[in-house]
Order: structure tokens, then sequence, then C-alpha cells
């Protein structure tokens, strides 16, 4: 059972908002290896590693929101820490983005406050739908970002093996964490709502390949 006064969660959520935010991330796993030998790139290449890899990390700072915002309000204690667990490997998938952003010369993105505050809330909502329909919606969201990172993986310069290898890890993350979402009781989303989240995505992927 719970233990910790709401107050005190509460606190703990502003201080992950801003270690998130404002903190240079640090990952509890070691960034993962390519497993060939990386080429060098252009410049054409590396700016759209940049851009890809700058979506990536977008994705993981509303990861971050997202789960912080179900665990919150999470019904079940035992849901709450599996919440949590994802929220920690989401975090080294935002560290090993933000790292690799950075040895490709690019930035992240300018809108990142929008992305989590937006994120959060929305957390919340699904979380006070219910224990259900919050794992649903973390179900349906690894989903997508699969498919999203299959897109990635297409896209990147063949010689960018770094970025190939990062993505490669958040990938087979994802499926686990929508896995473990289904088999603690997550109940399918509604067609409208599942195309809402696909046109919300691509509204965000959109503007962080560009801001």
């Amino acid at each position: 059972m719970e233990t910790r006064p709401l107050i005190d969660r509460l606190t703990a959520a502003a201080d992950r908002a801003l270690r998130t935010l404002a903190a240079p991330a640090a990952p509890l796993r070691p960034t993962p290896s390519p497993k060939a030998s990386p080429a060098e790139l252009s410049a054409t290449e590396r700016r759209e590693a940049g851009a890809l890899m700058r979506v990536n990390h977008v994705g993981e700072i509303c990861a971050q929101a997202l789960y912080d915002a179900q665990a919150l309000a999470a019904r079940d204690p035992e849901l709450r820490a599996l919440f949590e667990k994802a929220a920690r490997e989401e975090g080294d998938h935002l560290a090993w983005t933000q790292q690799r952003i950075e040895e490709l010369g690019g930035r992240t993105s300018l809108l990142n406050p929008l992305w989590y505050a937006g994120s959060f809330a929305i957390g919340l909502l699904a979380a006070r739908a219910g224990d259900r329909v919050s794992l649903g919606f973390m179900e349906e969201t690894e989903r997508q970002v699969e498919q999203h990172l299959d897109g990635h993986l297409d896209r990147l310069p063949a010689g960018d093996v770094a970025s190939r290898a990062v993505i490669e890890q958040m990938k087979a993350d994802e499926v686990g964490h929508a896995d473990a979402a289904r088999e603690h009781g997550g109940a399918a989303l509604p067609l409208p709502m599942r195309w809402a989240m696909r046109i919300a995505a691509k509204v965000m992927t959109t503007t962080a390949h560009r801001i």
C-alpha cells in the first residue's frame, strides 16, 4: 500500500519535471554500442540524423511526463510501480538521445516544456479514467512508438550505426512496456481514440523535426 502522503508524491513529480527539462540526463544503463564501425557522415546526413534524434528526444520528454502523471494518479500500488519502472527505462532513452544529438552537433527541441506539460496533462486524464484505461493508453502509446522507431530506422543515414544502435534498444524497451501493460490488464482503446493519438503524435513529430 502507498505510504507516502500525496504532497510528497506531488513534490517528487515536480522535482522530476525540473530534472527532465533542466538537468543533463544520466542513464542507468550504458549507451548501446553499434555492431559495426561508424562511417563518416556528411553535413547533410548529420543534420538529418540530428533532427530524427531530436524527435526521439521529444518522445522521451513526453514519456517521462506521461508515466510520471500515470504513476502519480494510479490507484493500484503495483501499477504505480510499473509506470515508475517504465519511466526509469525511458530516462535511459532520454539520456541516450540527448548524448547522440550532442555528438551530431544538433540541439534539442525549443518546445520541450510545452511537450512535457501537455503530456503530463494527458497522462493524468488517462489515469483518472481508471487503471485499465491507463494501461491501455500505455500499450497503445508504445505500439505507436514502435512503428515510429521503425520509420526512423529506415530514414537514418546508412552510416549512422551509433544512432541505429540507440533506436534499436529503445524499440526493444518500448515493446516490453507495451507487453507489460497488456499483461496487467490494459483495456483496448476505441478506434477514434487511437486515431486521435496518431494525429497528435504526427503533429508533435513534424514540429519537433524542425523546432
